[in-house]
């Protein structure tokens, strides 16, 4: 039975994640491992969301990636096939539109910093966010707080920053690590960026079973 472990480690909250309608923005290095993590723990109700399509440079961390030239959630649908996709850019404007009272839970695995403030803005009792998980080497830094505590993360120091200036007085729980970067450049550890998805499928679960 394919849910059987599932079923026995979340008892009668399975159900929960079975009912679950959870929208989820990138599909990327973080999110492409959340959205993994999700549907084999039993959420089948995902809507993905991405404008990107696959290139040989994401080879090294992004499940999918082999379908070079792909439209991402084009081939997201097809590994994982209850997923509704959406291809279009998360931006500021896209989030302030869009309808997002359909979903119990919205994840957010996007890099854009004014489309993240507007998130917050709109669905901060929605919401679960990513920070920097890039230029990292070592998982067992990851943490998982609410953005004001986070730490040692310039993209949550960023996104706090930005948070601010915008008037935003909410809270929700992010996935941070403090750990110094490794190098300046693009460089990024599957180890680190797929871990971070993980955590942040974790953090839905436990929201969704609450």
């Amino acid at each position: 039975m394919r849910f059987e472990r599932s079923r026995s480690i979340f008892g009668d909250d399975f159900e929960k994640l079975q009912s679950a309608k959870v929208l989820l923005l990138g599909v990327g290095g973080v999110g492409g491992f959340c959205l993994d993590c999700l549907f084999k723990s039993g959420v089948q109700d995902v809507t993905i969301v991405d404008f990107d399509t696959f290139d040989i440079t994401n080879q090294n961390r992004q499940i999918g990636s082999e379908a070079v030239g792909e439209i991402k959630v084009e081939q997201m649908k097809k590994l994982y096939p209850t997923v509704t996709k959406i291809n279009t850019k998360v931006t500021k404007q896209w989030c302030e539109e869009f309808d997002f009272s359909p979903y119990d839970l919205v994840i957010d695995a996007i890099d854009d910093m004014p489309a993240k403030v507007a998130l917050a803005h709109v669905v901060n009792d929605k919401l679960i966010s990513s920070t920097g998980g890039a230029k990292k080497l070592d998982p067992t830094k990851i943490e998982t707080s609410t953005i004001w505590k986070t730490h040692g993360d310039k993209l949550a120091k960023k996104f706090r920053y930005e948070l601010k200036k915008s008037g935003f007085s909410g809270d929700f729980p992010v996935v941070f690590s403090a750990e110094e970067a490794k190098c300046t450049n693009l460089g990024s550890f599957v180890g680190v960026t797929g871990a971070f998805g993980l955590a942040l499928c974790s953090l839905a679960i436990k929201k969704i079973c609450k």
